[in-house]
């Protein structure tokens, strides 16, 4: 394999978003969003470039909280690059889900979202999510922390 393979294969995608629920996971309000996690989960595990999500032995990750807030929840998972989770976010049911997001959740000004390289098989934690979103926070998108409109390519090496 050419050094220029490996050095592709050597990074994988990191995406997190987070969001701030409008009401409990438990309320009429949010029964569309968890009646659809197992199947939208699903989905994610089976597409094509998908590598890992963060999930507790619930299966999902509801029960995480970040930044210490109770009415925060994470997503988070590692692709094989960026137009494996584009192709994965803007499809069935997630894209209808997403087209509904601010249903569930509160509309925030500060960056929710962000994506960093990580080197294959590292799984990243919540804390590493958090410093990413503070990153992208305070300095926007840059190699250590960026969003899909505003990407970096993997480090060579």
């Amino acid at each position: 394999m050419p050094d220029y393979c490996a050095a592709m294969t050597s990074y994988e995608l990191a995406q997190v978003n987070i969001g701030r629920l409008k009401h409990p996971l438990d309320s009429p309000q949010l029964k569309d969003f968890v009646d659809n996690l197992v199947p939208v989960n699903a989905v994610a595990d089976a597409a094509d470039g998908f590598v890992w999500r963060l999930q507790t032995e619930a299966g999902d990750a509801t029960d995480l909280r970040v930044f210490g807030d109770d009415w925060l929840i994470v997503n988070m998972s590692v692709w094989r690059d960026t137009d494996s989770l584009t192709a994965f976010m803007y499809q069935g049911t997630h894209r209808e889900l997403l087209a509904r997001r601010y249903e569930f959740f509160e509309r925030m000004r500060e960056v929710m979202t962000t994506l960093w390289w990580v080197p294959a098989g590292h799984r990243p934690t919540v804390r590493e999510a958090e410093e990413r979103l503070l990153h992208i926070r305070e300095h926007g998108p840059t190699q250590q922390a960026f969003t899909l409109r505003k990407s970096f390519p993997a480090p060579v090496g």
